[in-house]
């Protein structure tokens, strides 16, 4: 027998306090709320963070950074993922999909370099890294991107 399958002890079960059943009880009147205040009445106490009145330290501390609502987030994939695909094979995002490499889209699919590709492929992506770039080229394939996105300053094509 282990611990956790030692059964209960009804006997050790004890009862809640019952309060407001009269004063020799011990428990009656007030019934451990105490004399008035906000905390001896019905539904009386105050939201999280409150601290009877005085500024709450989330107003107290300086509010820092900015959180951009216009951001994009990419799908990242790293060229050690294209390890799965035939040589000379079109890679496009629904190839990344049905293969598990991605799950959702969100705002595109990146491809980064990290880790090394062997064989030459065809990959039409959103966004890509310029090492990434230089790495399928160096293995005989090529990288086009899907829309006319700026690589970097000097790389603005549309098929890179």
């Amino acid at each position: 027998m282990k611990l956790n399958e030692l059964p209960k002890n009804p006997a050790g079960a004890r009862g809640g306090k019952r309060v407001g059943r009269g004063i020799g009880s011990g428990h009656g009147k007030t019934s451990c709320r105490g004399q008035k205040g906000q905390r001896a009445r019905s539904g009386g106490y105050h939201k999280i963070g409150f601290e009877g009145g005085q500024m709450p330290l989330q107003r107290r501390l300086p509010k820092r950074g900015f959180k951009n609502p216009f951001r994009k987030i990419y799908a990242l994939v790293n060229l050690q993922d294209l390890d799965l695909f035939d040589a000379g094979m079109q890679v496009g995002i629904e190839d990344l999909k049905a293969r598990g490499i991605i799950g959702r889209e969100r705002d595109g699919v990146k491809l980064l370099a990290e880790g090394e590709i062997s064989k030459p492929l065809y990959i039409t992506v959103d966004r890509a890294s310029v090492t990434a770039i230089e790495k399928v080229r160096a293995a005989g394939g090529s990288v086009t991107l899907n829309h006319a996105v700026a690589v970097d300053e000097t790389h603005t094509e549309t098929e890179v």
